[in-house]
């Protein structure tokens, strides 16, 4: 593909700050090798990712290590109990130390041996002692900031990012009164996936239910469609159905009474959702993980009251495993096949003042985000 400069690209993209008037973003955001190796840089590299979960490092010395494109990280809990994470490389050749998960008293490096304590600290370098000048303070594990949020464990490679606390407002709250209990939810289910499309298009497909009369007919009838709101917020927006009461004394769009016959949702940028459904208390962790242009894997972490599900679970888990996601696949694949096409470059908003459910606007302060992180101010 030619290259198009910034003065070029900006002309061709009719994005606007008013979600009424825009048009959303063109079709090669979602195709262009060039904006996804951008995007790795302004966006991943940048913003809060999620790892996993308190409960999976128990004790200390339990690990778990990840990968945010080519950047291995690994994430352990501290004699004092704390968690802190680091780049998953020895300070010395670069071999990287920990696969996986486990648990271990040191971290010692396959390599030459070089060890660290559990602080990221070096313990002991083979030799080093005879090494001129050598100074041990020097040659300790590079640390990855780390934020824990509602018991899930969030990493950031960008030393200077806001943190996750100060971006989320009332969100933590909000999402604590419809799962109050939280804290003693268990993960009982995982679920992946891989589709061929860009990330940013499954996470549109997600952040409007305009399609869901027609692409999940069970998941329209489930739901009171006609009450469904979307409200944005800084790094979030949250998707919820009306209640007829309040909760807590707190006018919310939905009745968060843990034992709830819909659901609601919340995005968190850049590539996480987090889901209620219906029936027991419940939490789902919906994460999509960019693997090129247009690939993407998603993982589904449903956390119940017991690590067995309820008949009742079980059906809901079964609903969103067989039934509801690859519905949303096959959409998804669908529109970005349809990227590539000639006849298409840049639609709109479907946007009213209501920001009812057929409101796209959702999608709009999406892609705002996107453009700020790649282009400066959209």
């Amino acid at each position: 593909m030619a290259a198009i400069d910034l003065a070029q690209r900006r002309l061709l993209n009719k994005y606007q700050p008013d979600p009424e008037r825009s048009y959303n973003l063109p079709a090669r955001y979602y195709t262009d090798p060039e904006i996804f190796e951008r995007e790795k840089e302004a966006i991943f590299f940048k913003t809060w990712q999620f790892v996993g979960h308190a409960e999976d490092l128990p004790e200390p010395g339990c690990y778990i290590t990840t990968k945010i494109f080519d950047q291995n990280v690994v994430i352990i809990r501290g004699k004092d109990g704390r968690l802190r994470a680091f780049y998953n490389v020895c300070s010395h050749r670069a071999h990287e130390l920990l696969e996986g998960s486990g648990k271990e008293a040191k971290i010692s490096c396959p390599y030459h041996g070089w060890t660290y304590e559990l602080d990221g600290g070096l313990f002991s370098a083979r030799g080093s002692e005879k090494v001129k000048g050598f100074e041990p303070s020097e040659f300790c594990l590079k640390s990855v900031r780390l934020e824990v949020f509602l018991n899930l464990i969030f990493v950031n490679l960008d030393p200077d990012a806001p943190s996750l606390e100060s971006q989320t407002g009332a969100l933590a709250e909000e999402i604590r009164d419809f799962v109050p209990d939280l804290d003693n939810l268990t993960k009982a289910h995982r679920c992946t996936f891989e589709l061929e499309g860009n990330w940013k298009n499954v996470a549109d497909n997600f952040l409007e239910c305009y399609h869901c009369p027609i692409g999940h007919p069970a998941f329209a009838d489930m739901i009171d469609m006609a009450s469904y709101r979307t409200k944005t917020y800084g790094i979030y927006s949250s998707h919820l159905s009306r209640s007829r009461t309040k909760h807590k004394g707190k006018a919310y769009d939905f009745d968060p009474s843990g034992e709830s016959p819909v659901g609601c949702f919340w995005f968190l940028w850049p590539n996480l959702a987090i889901n209620i459904f219906p029936g027991t208390s419940n939490i789902g962790v919906f994460q999509f993980i960019p693997a090129g242009p247009e690939l993407t894997y998603e993982t589904f972490d449903l956390y119940l009251r017991d690590k067995t599900p309820t008949p009742l679970e079980r059906e809901m888990i079964d609903y969103f495993e067989q039934t509801l996601n690859p519905e949303d696949i096959s959409l998804v694949e669908s529109v970005q096949r349809g990227l590539h096409s000639k006849g298409y470059h840049q639609g709109r908003y479907v946007v009213d003042a209501e920001r009812t459910e057929v409101s796209e606007h959702a999608l709009h302060h999406f892609h705002g985000l996107v453009l700020d992180a790649l282009e400066g101010s959209a």
